[in-house]
């Protein structure tokens, strides 16, 4: 009997598609990619690192070759698969059917070196009759969408490894360019850059509620004396001026109250009453880039959760493949929404015929589907309760939903405009308006409501229904008032917004965009404010070096006509080698007008003139003039962003929650006012005598007890560090007193111990609020009144409630499968050092940046195996580590006259333990 190898990305996909083969197949994981260029200077071979050329991993000087290596992380899983292979007479490679799945089935094909046939397996959804179709309708690996992720790939790292360096020069270390990421944070940094030129202006108008039939109607004042009034769009947004000052009416406070008192006593008439039909389409069934906009909208979820969710319900067979650019639907998903359509809404709702739709896009991804639900009948969400989580459910619900209303009918009904006038006096005739729109029919509405949770219940909402009117017809007066406004500066980018900017663009491939945002955040350039997306100074500084050096690399239509070249290589339009080798080193040929990367190439570029870049403007931003007329600027330093006037050795410290538009002369003056007073001593501790200072940090004003102990060389001795207390918010630095100040040192404070565990319950101030700790367990309070006057028997009531969302101690944010080898839980967890991820002996931090909840079984089964593989560099053994500690912390409980003797016997035992493990590492090389 033949016996197949198949091989797919992930362990979940592995596990639904084993359910639906034979015996005659065996189902692995490769955990995503299995090699990938040299990501440190260590993992280059020793017969390359000689090479001019080696820190790149790229072979600039031969045709772009790229040094592949297989990461000591993924050599123990390739080992794996060749020896399954060696058991096998055929290799299936059914990695996802897009650019980089095709990438990583010849890149398996390339390190395995299989002696068997190979063949490639493809589909859109995993059903049943999806991967037994695959499995009879396989082909040959797609030589042309390998070369376009191999050259995106090359492209990106030549970008990152030549442009990173000059911002590690010039701003700070460890920060990161990109190809996509810098654009993406120069679209965020100018939209702030908006907000801080942005100048409010202030206009009035009136609003009246009418009465007509016993009914009432809303109306609000557009004209006045055959002069429309001045709205939000007619003023200059760095000025707060009016653009055309004679073509508008601009009421202020004034003015429009004594209109409204005239108006009180005026008579409303109706003077045009105008009805129209409208046709409203069906949007059309969920791309990745739509779907991360719609979910961001009604569910709230960030892109990187979207697209966890979405791969997970992928994965497990519950809809079709999440990375698509095609608003395509097969007949089978046609005939299943339309069976599903009748059923449940009846043939009134149903089309004549299937509705297509086409979208052009100048990166679309391959041959695939829209985002639908799987099989020849949908499951309706009421059918999965119970079987999918709540997140899950949701997200599955809004697929759902959005697939089986494109294939309804269109929405129809009829809008009314209605003009009312009025005398106004000495002003002359006053104009308002009214509208109403009724839904005749409600179509695709009926099933779907873009950005509402419920269809339904949002349909009320579509309608404003209006009594009947007639020219000429007198209505009563209720309520004449005036309304003030302001004007509203650009809104900052959403996570949803930024992906339809990116989108529209052409700049990078919406698959990528949920990595990106990530990126951006982890590498410290954006921070989420609610739901917006805020860019920090760091980025002000990167973008300013980037648009004044090196302008081409973050021009938006340049970065657009690079998706162009990948797409022409994936269409075979192009080859790489000389695609590559023009961006690098210049095409000698081209005449761009000034576009210095066409003409001399990005080696050339980078190499030349950056010495002269200066560091100290490139980092600043001017806020404006002190009263004395000296320039006040923000700047970016290695610790962090501080605000000086002109070069005095006077700074502050700019707190980090502070977003750049907030920074205002006035906000930064009042910084500078409390370092001034910061480092002053308040007096000094009643019981050690130890000077208290008050100072200003990244967090805002704090005390300080005593000083720190220094080395020879100026640096804080180890475990010297003084004692620090934040200010609380109804405090402040110039009147917090020597009394208040001793009160704030004194927390923790120690309340007594539980009458039932006897553990002790403190009560503390942390980063996210004041909160009560008893061993490894919290709960928050609700304020710092509440920490000053909380007692032991009221703490013991607060333990006996449910942990609330701040609650600390290691609790469980996600579970995410089984570890592949061990067959071990692999969670996430929220631990006392923050979010991390473990498979119940081996822990990994997760970046600062990342979402702990957006995390991936293959990211979780990444970090893990990362970092297992530091320690054992170290010589460590993190899982003969963890037994260690625990055997430590069991022999604490021992009584106190087996210490010696435990202790000598512990030490024997690291010994030979150290021995052990430095002898498996020897062997293991």
């Amino acid at each position: 009997m033949t016996k197949a190898l198949v091989i797919v990305e992930s362990p979940a996909k592995a596990k639904t598609i084993s359910k639906y083969l034979g015996s005659g197949f065996e189902v692995e994981s490769s955990i995503g990619h299995i090699r990938d260029l040299p990501s440190n200077a260590a993992e280059i071979p020793e017969a390359y690192k000689k090479e001019s050329w080696s820190r790149l991993g790229v072979n600039v000087e031969s045709e772009f070759e790229p040094l592949y290596i297989v990461p000591k992380s993924k050599k123990a899983q390739v080992t794996k698969l060749r020896k399954m292979l060696k058991a096998v007479d055929e290799l299936y490679l059914a990695t996802d059917e897009d650019r980089e799945g095709e990438a990583i089935a010849w890149h398996l094909q390339e390190v395995l070196n299989p002696k068997v046939p190979v063949k490639r397996m493809v589909f859109d959804e995993i059903t049943k009759t999806a991967i037994v179709q695959a499995v009879d309708h396989t082909r040959d690996i797609d030589r042309q969408l390998v070369s376009a992720q191999e050259s995106r790939r090359i492209l990106d790292r030549l970008f990152g490894y030549e442009v990173s360096p000059v911002l590690w020069r010039k701003v700070k270390p460890r920060l990161s360019a990109g190809r996509v990421q810098s654009v993406s944070t120069r679209l965020i940094v100018n939209r702030e850059r908006a907000r801080m030129a942005f100048v409010s202006a202030g206009y009035w108008d009136i609003d009246a509620k009418l009465s007509a039939q016993e009914s009432t109607l809303a109306a609000r004042m557009i004209e006045l004396d055959g002069q429309r009034l001045a709205i939000g769009k007619d003023f200059e947004e760095t000025t707060g001026k009016l653009k055309k000052a004679d073509s508008v009416r601009l009421l202020d406070e004034t003015s429009a109250t004594a209109l409204a008192d005239r108006l009180r006593t005026s008579e409303f008439k109706v003077s045009d009453v105008k009805e129209k039909p409208f046709t409203n389409k069906p949007y059309p069934p969920f791309i990745t880039s739509s779907l991360q906009q719609e979910a961001a909208r009604k569910l709230r979820f960030g892109a990187q959760r979207t697209m966890r969710l979405a791969q997970s319900l992928y994965e497990n067979g519950y809809i079709s493949y999440m990375r698509t650019d095609s608003t395509h639907l097969s007949d089978q998903a046609l005939n299943a929404s339309r069976q599903q359509i009748g059923e449940m809404y009846g043939a009134d709702y149903l089309p004549d015929g299937p509705r297509t739709y086409k979208r052009k896009s100048k990166n679309a991804q391959e041959a695939h589907e829209a985002i639908r639900p799987t099989g020849d009948a949908f499951r309706t969400p009421k059918e999965l309760e119970g079987e999918l989580d709540s997140d899950a459910l949701k997200l599955y619900e809004l697929i759902w939903m959005r697939t089986i209303a494109s294939q309804m009918k269109d929405a129809k009904g009829v809008r009314t405009s209605v003009k009312i006038v009025a005398n106004a006096g000495d002003d002359g005739q006053a104009v308002f308006t009214t509208s109403g729109k009724v839904i005749q029919f409600p179509g695709f509405l009926r099933a779907y409501v873009e950005g509402s949770d419920d269809p339904d219940a949002k349909l009320e909402d579509q309608e404003s229904i209006l009594p009947p009117l007639k020219v000429g017809e007198a209505l009563g007066v209720e309520e004449v008032t005036p309304s003030g406004h302001t004007t509203q500066p650009p809104a900052r980018f959403t996570e949803a917004s930024l992906v339809k900017e990116l989108e529209e663009r052409g700049i990078g491939r919406p698959s990528t965009y949920a990595s990106i945002i990530q990126t951006i955040q982890d590498r410290g350039y954006v921070w989420k404010k609610g739901s917006a997306l805020v860019p920090t100074f760091t980025a002000f500084a990167v973008v300013n070096l980037l648009e004044t050096h090196l302008p081409e690399l973050v021009d938006y239509e340049f970065t657009a006509k690079m998706e162009d070249g990948l797409d022409a290589i994936a269409n075979g339009e192009r080859d790489a080698g000389p695609w590559l080798h023009d961006f690098y080193f210049g095409d000698p040929k081209s005449k761009k007008n000034g576009d210095h990367v066409a003409d001399i190439g990005l080696k050339q570029l980078i190499g030349s003139g950056w010495e002269e870049i200066d560091a100290r403007s490139i980092c600043s931003i001017r806020l404006g003039v002190n009263a004395e007329g000296a320039e006040v600027f923000a700047r970016v330093g290695r610790y962090g962003p501080y605000v000086q006037v002109g070069d005095e050795d006077l700074r502050a410290t700019v707190p980090d929650d502070i977003a750049p538009d907030e920074l205002t002369i006035e906000r930064a003056l009042e910084l500078l006012e409390q370092a001034a007073m910061g480092d002053r001593v308040l007096g000094h501790h009643p019981e050690t005598n130890q000077p208290i200072y008050i100072k200003t940090g990244r967090f805002g004003p704090y005390v300080q007890l005593g000083d720190p102990e220094l080395t020879p060389k100026g640096n804080i001795k180890k475990g010297s560090k003084p004692k620090m207390a934040s200010l609380w918010p109804t405090m402040s630095i110039d009147t917090v007193t020597l009394e208040e100040a001793t009160m704030l040192l004194s927390y923790p404070r120690e309340l007594g111990a539980h009458p039932e565990t006897g553990d002790v319950i403190t009560a503390q101030d942390g980063k996210f609020g004041p909160y009560l700790r008893m061993g490894t367990d919290s709960r928050s309070l609700e304020n710092h009144e509440k920490l000053a006057s909380v007692t032991l028997s009221e703490a013991v009531e607060i333990f006996k409630q449910p942990k609330g969302r701040r609650a600390r101690g290691s609790s469980i944010i996600a579970e995410l499968g089984k570890h592949p080898d061990s067959d071990a839980d692999v969670k996430v967890k929220n631990g006392r050092f923050g979010p991390y991820v473990t498979d119940g002996e081996v822990n990994a931090t997760i970046p600062k940046g990342r979402d702990p909840a957006s995390i991936t079984l293959e990211q979780g089964l990444e970090l893990i195996a990362a970092r297992e593989q530091k320690m054992r560099d170290q010589g460590k053994d993190p899982r003969a580590k963890k037994v260690a500690k625990k055997k430590t912390a069991k022999k604490k409980t021992t009584k106190k006259a087996a210490k010696k003797t435990v202790k000598k016997k512990t030490a024997k035992k690291k010994t030979t333990k150290k021995t052990t493990a430095k002898k498996s590492a020897a062997s293991s090389i």
